[in-house]
């Protein structure tokens, strides 16, 4: 479970669709209904945390001096500190329904079928996001006279506007459902938003980062109880932290050429196959 969770969190695949999947698909003991589920998920994503903060290390170091330096000035002066706001702006959808909507959150992981159904719709999206993109694409192309202009068409990360960093935000609230990618919905909201590819992935990686550790912070300490194996759940999540090391690196390069579809059609046909295993086991 730590290895798949920490390979498919940041792919544009919803490692929570995955993890609700994957032990009904092969008769796992264990069930999503109980009590220590979620906070051991919440736990395997702190694993994948750990491995963004340390891949952006340097990035993070800047971005929370911007911050507090923007916060006591009352102004925004550079694009570390802009950067810093944007993911301030883009977290607080995803905080407000995480605490609003817990109880309700948690009913869904009990389903394998919700989960297929969603990563179907998941990858729907994708596609969607792709042909929006190529849309974009298209208009910056004529409207361009070379191809210097038309790159220049899409911003940086630091670039966007702040309402754009909350559509993104609100997209990032969709992953409480399992079967939607958080990695997924934000890079397309990126994309629409008028990153580039590879922005729009960095973008995704630094703002997965708050809502992991907040969300830990609030799940974590219930498997800290009788009869749980924390010590197994820990190498879990340092299993899972190494997996989504190395699947930021990979992406950050695919995304530099790369697009979603692939991912799209994936999720279509693996939600498609889970409803048709998950009924003729029924």
């Amino acid at each position: 479970m730590g290895l798949l969770q920490g390979a498919s969190e940041l792919f544009p695949v919803s490692s929570l669709g995955h993890a609700v999947l994957v032990p009904s698909l092969l008769h796992w003991s264990f069930k999503q209904s109980d009590p220590s589920f979620l906070p051991f998920l919440v736990l395997l994503h702190l694993g994948t945390a750990t491995a963004l903060l340390i891949l952006y290390r340097d990035q993070w170091v800047v971005i929370i001096r911007g911050f507090f330096a923007a916060a006591v000035r009352g102004k925004i002066e550079n694009d570390a500190e802009r950067l810093a706001m944007l993911l301030l702006v883009g977290t607080i959808p995803a905080a407000i329904l995480g605490v609003f909507l817990e109880s309700h959150i948690k009913t869904l992981f009990a389903s394998p079928y919700e989960a297929a159904g969603f990563l179907v719709a998941n990858g729907v999206l994708m596609l969607g996001f792709e042909w929006l993109r190529r849309r974009a694409e298209r208009r910056a192309a004529v409207a361009a006279g070379s191809r210097a202009e038309q790159e220049a068409h899409f911003a940086q990360a630091e670039r966007i506007s702040f309402r754009a960093a909350a559509i993104v935000g609100a997209c990032q609230a969709l992953a409480f459902l399992p079967g939607i990618s958080r990695s997924g919905v934000t890079i397309g909201g990126g994309l629409v938003a008028g990153l580039r590819h590879e922005e729009a992935a960095r973008f995704s990686f630094l703002l997965a980062t708050p809502v992991i550790l907040g969300a830990g912070i609030i799940e974590v300490p219930q498997l800290f109880s009788n009869g749980v194996p924390v010590g197994e759940y820990l190498a879990g999540a340092v299993l899972s932290g190494i997996a989504a090391y190395g699947s930021a690196r990979f992406l950050l390069r695919y995304f530099r050429s790369g697009r979603l579809d692939p991912y799209g059609w994936y999720c279509i046909a693996a939600g498609a196959l889970s409803l048709a295993l998950l009924t003729l086991n029924a």
